[in-house]
């Protein structure tokens, strides 16, 4: 097993900072719901909402579709959902990674079910190459390549959620 960094700790810091500005404005005068995907976007969504200065409600969901995978089963999970009523009240879902689109296209259909008065998406990365369910990603923290990443939230097999970068996993050596 080998880790490579791809996205260090300070590129993070610095693209999160960006994004919680822009947010920021978005969201001026503004009631705010911020929703963080359990477990992966934990650490993205508290070092974003810690910089976005406007006053903001968090609840979480958790939902996955990998298991103890490095590939998607295609098949969604929801083992926790939202505390908060969300009708009528502007949505940031935070998530760690947009790879097939499939878990993201089933929690936007679950959520848009429940009306909200609008639903946006921050992702701190982006496969395009495995994307096969397309989302609109309005707040990005970087595009990457078909690798499989941990560090930064991102785990394999429940591991390497403590790195404070982003970076690739190998099995060999």
């Amino acid at each position: 097993m080998a880790i490579d960094t791809l996205i260090s700790e300070a590129q993070i810091q610095e693209r999160i900072d960006d994004l919680a500005k822009q947010i920021e404005q978005d969201y001026q005068g503004k009631d705010l719901v911020v929703i963080c995907v359990l477990n992966g976007a934990f650490i993205f969504c508290a070092d974003l909402i810690r910089r976005v200065k406007n006053p903001i409600y968090v609840d979480f969901m958790k939902a996955s579709s990998y298991g103890d995978s490095t590939v998607s089963s295609g098949n969604l999970k929801v083992d926790l959902d939202l505390k908060v009523d969300i009708e009528n009240k502007h949505i940031l879902l935070v998530e760690d990674i947009v790879d097939t689109g499939l878990t993201l296209t089933n929690i936007l259909e679950r959520l848009g079910k429940r009306k909200p008065a609008s639903i946006k998406l921050a992702s701190l990365l982006y496969k395009e190459a495995r994307n096969i369910h397309p989302v609109n990603i309005d707040y990005l923290g970087f595009a990457i390549d078909d690798l499989f990443v941990i560090g930064y939230g991102l785990d394999y097999a429940g591991k390497y959620r403590e790195l404070p970068y982003i970076g690739v996993y190998r099995e060999d050596s």
